[in-house]
């Protein structure tokens, strides 16, 4: 039986989701990629799941591209299509309408770190370092870090880290905001999973719309995120978690939103 390179694990409303590849240092082969995007795909149609927790065996979180497949696969064709791939797993991790948590433990590198910024939440291991490693290899930032890095950190920033080749440690992430929180390396996973427990435990839909609104911010003028904030509002007070989450405020007691949301339709 062939070890699956992405393995899950339901731990109640939480999907866990790790990268299986150790002795590859979770590489992203052309076969991991393809799994990643059936099981992003499964989670995002099982309503059971209320976040997603992304993470990695063995001592690295990711170290990018896969050397052997880059060696093989590099031609014009084959990159092009390699990329017109990225929209059946990575664009749907990106967009996917719950809270995804990160929890980065050791080595992110190159497409790596481009995975690990693709989450809501990361939370990083001590140990854990975020590298650039692309110019090394004479390649551009991919895997969505040309879109996600100078959003997060600002473009001039963004451009010293990747231009250096550099590498900054978890707390360098944290400072400069990339990381919510930095724990001890063996308190990783437990941390990681409580944080994506807080979060399927919020109104976990609400949250996966304002997601969708708030990957438009940044293209979009004033008065269409207003129209937008109007519309996404007006849905979101039609949902069942709202009710609960006034009820509970009303109340003085602590909403139940995965209840709640459990007797829509």
């Amino acid at each position: 039986m062939t070890t699956p390179l992405v393995k899950t694990e339901k731990d109640g409303p939480v999907l866990i989701i790790k990268l299986n590849s150790p002795e590859n240092r979770n590489s992203l082969s052309m076969e991991m990629r393809e799994e990643l995007g059936a099981i992003v795909d499964s989670a995002s149609r099982d309503e059971s799941v209320r976040s997603v927790l992304l993470t990695g065996e063995g001592p690295s979180f990711c170290s990018g591209g896969d050397f052997r497949m880059l060696q093989s696969s590099s031609d014009a064709w084959s990159t092009h299509r390699r990329f017109r791939a990225l929209s059946r797993w990575l664009v749907p991790l990106i967009t996917l309408d719950k809270p995804v948590v990160v929890g980065v433990n050791g080595h992110a590198v190159g497409g790596g770190m481009g995975l690990a910024l693709s989450g809501d939440v990361l939370i990083a291991a001590q140990g854990a370092k975020f590298m650039s490693g692309f110019f090394r290899l004479g390649a551009i930032p991919d895997i969505g870090m040309m879109y996600h890095l100078p959003r997060l950190i600002g473009m001039a920033r963004a451009k010293n880290f990747l231009f250096a080749g550099a590498s900054m440690t978890a707390d360098e992430a944290a400072e400069l905001g990339l990381v919510s929180r930095v724990v001890p390396d063996a308190e990783i996973l437990d941390a990681s999973l409580k944080e994506a427990h807080r979060l399927a435990n919020g109104p976990a839909e609400v949250m996966g719309l304002a997601k969708i609104l708030m990957a438009r911010s940044f293209e979009t003028s004033l008065s269409d995120m207003f129209a937008f904030e109007g519309l996404g509002q007006a849905l979101a007070m039609a949902n069942p978690e709202f009710k609960e989450g006034l009820a509970a405020a009303v109340e003085k007691r602590t909403a139940n939103f995965a209840a709640a949301s459990a007797k829509q339709p």
